[in-house]
């Protein structure tokens, strides 16, 4: 048979004791590095902790994919798809690896033998051991400093692995390239797994409701990407928690999860059929994922007013029309949207407060006040700062994916360009440091602290009082950030 076997073998499943596994890798009658594999030591310290907890919780690891190679008189096992896990594993077990202190779950409960004052195990009336329930915290502990009850729950932790026989070395770079064709979860989706306790109220709106399905304003890659998700909590959030407003989705998920009701995003709902029934091609492409939230906040405030819902959509004619470009109190609505690209809470709250004033004097008959039609929204900061060419977006997004070995896509660099602007409030906005030709390492330097989950909200501001130029080649740039982030945090900031 042509491009393949002339006969499939079925896949064999062998489970072995994690402290066997981890020896059989050590002695390596289990390599880990296959020749076209990529290399070890992929994954960041979160991903090592959250391994590690999994395994002292007693809970599920996917198997681990296995090619065996046959030779004249023997075989050898590669690792095919699992390397991260298994080194990971192996890097904690032998390796000196401390658990770090931003590991999420980090008290793990096991059962204790009681002693006596003469350290004799105690009994009970029934001649049974009597055991207690003891909680240890991780944080900070190599294997180790673990007490012995968790070495040996981890030891004898149970790994499965499936196992390709009698392979060749051609067929195993197949199964390599089979089993690592995946992406990973972006900024939105990763965020949603913060939200579990209404993630399916979250799902029924986005996959069922007839204003995602009627409007072709979201693409099919924003359906596809969580970004459909993204609209609704932070819908959810503007509606009602606006004064807890979180400008990374992270953390806007994970505080709805704790504060949210399910009553809120019934409401929710019921705004999203009203809208559906009033707006038409025209009025909805105001509804895009940048700024759906601000108009079902906005009709939220609409619905206080005691008129029949078709106004609203009269209004957003008359918005689409005049109204997007008259000033209240210097500034239109053009100018605050083209000022920041961000979802900063002053600017959120500075959006809305402007919105509710237009509608209000809209329905009462106010008279109009000062218009800006005609005239150039402000520039942007880096706008401002800006003496050199034009960076193409799709140049920077291809630098940040490349220097922080990530799969960056269109949606997590409009992210990461609010949070830059965000971060930069604080800063000198004369320094050179925010020009627009130093914009990709900054953007880079963003894109790694969401892959290590840390926040340069400080570490700015200090970075920005020690610099005052920048290095030209932005790999280099962004190089000398990412040790000056990594020295800082190492330091306790």
């Amino acid at each position: 048979m042509k491009g393949g076997n002339s006969m499939a073998r079925k896949p064999r499943r062998q489970t072995y004791p994690l402290e066997t596994y981890l020896k059989k890798m050590a002695n390596e009658s289990i390599r880990s590095d296959q020749d076209v594999q990529r290399l070890s030591g992929q994954w960041d310290n979160n991903m090592v902790n959250e391994l590690m907890v999994t395994v002292l919780k007693d809970d599920y690891i996917p198997p681990i994919i296995l090619g065996e190679e046959q030779r004249e008189d023997t075989t050898q096992l590669w690792i095919i798809e699992g390397l991260q896990r298994s080194t990971s594993l192996s890097k904690f077990r032998y390796g000196n690896y401390k658990i770090t202190s931003s590991v999420e779950d980090y008290m793990i409960e096991y059962q204790r033998e009681v002693v006596d004052e003469n350290g004799e195990v105690k009994r009970d009336a029934e001649g049974n051991i009597v055991r207690e329930l003891i909680e240890f915290d991780v944080r900070n502990k190599t294997y180790n400093g673990l007490p012995e009850e968790l070495k040996s729950r981890f030891d004898e932790y149970q790994i499965e692995t499936v196992i390709h026989e009698e392979c060749t070395v051609q067929e195993m770079s197949k199964l390599v390239r089979r089993y690592n064709n995946h992406k990973s979860m972006n900024a939105s989706q990763r965020a949603f797994t913060y939200i579990e306790n209404f993630a399916r109220d979250i799902r029924n709106i986005t996959g069922e409701h007839r204003f995602f399905k009627d409007f072709d304003n979201y693409s099919q890659k924003e359906r596809d990407n969580g970004t459909l998700e993204r609209i609704v909590t932070e819908s959810a959030m503007a509606v009602f928690h606006l004064e807890h407003w979180q400008k990374q989705s992270k953390r806007m998920d994970a505080y709805l999860n704790e504060h949210a009701t399910k009553e809120e995003f019934a409401v929710l709902k019921e705004y999203f059929d009203r809208l559906e029934a009033i707006l038409d091609k025209k009025t909805a492409d105001l509804f895009h994922s940048k700024n759906t939230f601000i108009w079902v906040a906005l009709f939220a405030k609409f619905t206080e007013l005691g008129e029949p819902d078709r106004r609203f959509a009269e209004f957003l004619r008359a918005f689409m029309e005049k109204l997007h470009a008259v000033e209240i109190d210097g500034e239109s609505f053009d100018i605050i949207d083209a000022n920041r690209c961000t979802k900063d809470k002053a600017v959120v709250k500075k959006k809305l407060v402007l919105l509710e004033k237009l509608m209000r004097q809209y329905f009462n008959g106010e008279p109009a006040v000062k218009s800006s039609i005609g005239k150039k929204p402000k520039a942007s900061f880096v706008e401002e700062h800006s003496s050199e060419p034009h960076i193409e977006k799709t140049e920077i997004e291809n630098f940040v994916s490349e220097v922080v070995n990530a799969d960056v896509r269109e949606e997590d660099m409009e992210l990461y360009r609010e949070v830059f602007e965000d971060l930069t409030l604080n800063v000198d906005n004369s320094s050179k440091l925010l020009e627009e030709q130093n914009l990709p390492s900054f953007l880079a330097i963003v894109a790694y602290s969401f892959e290590k989950e840390l926040d340069l909200d400080q570490w700015i501001v200090d970075f920005f009082g020690r610099n005052r130029h920048y290095r030209k080649n932005q790999r280099e740039n962004y190089l000398y950030m990412r040790e000056d982030v990594e020295k800082y945090f190492q330091e306790g900031g």
